[in-house]
């Protein structure tokens, strides 16, 4: 599914996040987005699932307007997203949480409502999938922060979105862990799924993506392909610092 932004624009104070952006992200592939911190990546990502509204500008999905929807709205158009910090309901089991992803509703219905055995074997496959299985029934304040990552992964993919937004996938994980998460977002691709990651790790990206905007002060200087960016002066020098 395609994903373009039109000319957004978003001011916090006297600080310009984003200064009329626009980005087409590539359908059906692994996009990378970069840039130094504060070059407006995240509140792009905020942007279009409707975490914040924009001060100008426009968010097409598919071809369709979403700009100004509310999240679960854009959620169920088929956009899916994880966050730089690790957003888990710790007083709940692994699969519980797996489970409110698929509900939506939150977690009254959870528990007001029976779960249906289909439900759960949905949500134990991609646990199954992730590695997770073996921990289900465990409180997920009890495991590793990189299996709350990978959890939360699981919980987005149970939603079967066909745009999956990841915002540093590999922070504060260990090498392993990256590569498995990695590897994770690969067959999601290879599923049919579009990606955009917002990362850090530039070793991850450049080995990952397909295609790599850059951001600095708010809007994309550059895109391509991954060695194209590596070599394009302007990144070196906003983002690199040569």
């Amino acid at each position: 599914m395609s994903l373009a932004v039109r000319g957004l624009t978003k001011q916090f104070g006297g600080v310009v996040a984003l200064d009329d952006a626009t980005v087409d992200f590539v359908p059906g592939a692994i996009n990378g987005l970069i840039g130094p911190n504060g070059s407006g990546k995240t509140t792009l990502f905020n942007i279009v699932t409707g975490l914040i509204p924009t001060d100008a500008g426009e968010v097409t999905f598919a071809g369709r307007p979403i700009t100004g929807m509310a999240p679960y709205r854009i959620a169920r158009a088929g956009i899916g997203r994880t966050f730089q910090v690790v957003r888990a309901f710790d007083r709940m089991t692994v699969l519980e949480n797996v489970l409110v992803a698929e509900r939506r509703s939150g977690l009254r219905e959870l528990i007001r409502s029976a779960i249906r055995g289909s439900e759960v074997d949905r949500a134990m496959d991609w646990l199954r999938q992730v590695g997770l299985d073996h921990l289900a029934d465990a409180d997920a304040a009890d495991i590793s922060y990189g299996q709350k990552k990978l959890l939360e992964l699981a919980a987005i993919l149970m939603t079967d979105p066909s745009l999956v937004m990841l915002d540093e996938p590999a922070g504060g994980v260990n090498p392993v862990m990256i590569e498995r998460i990695s590897d994770l977002i690969r067959v999601a691709n290879a599923n049919g799924r579009t990606i955009v990651i917002v990362e850090h790790n530039m070793e991850m990206v450049m080995s990952l993506c397909d295609h790599v905007v850059v951001f600095d002060r708010g809007r994309p200087i550059a895109s391509g392909a991954p060695d194209t960016i590596q070599s394009d002066e302007r990144v070196l020098e906003a983002y690199l610092g040569v």
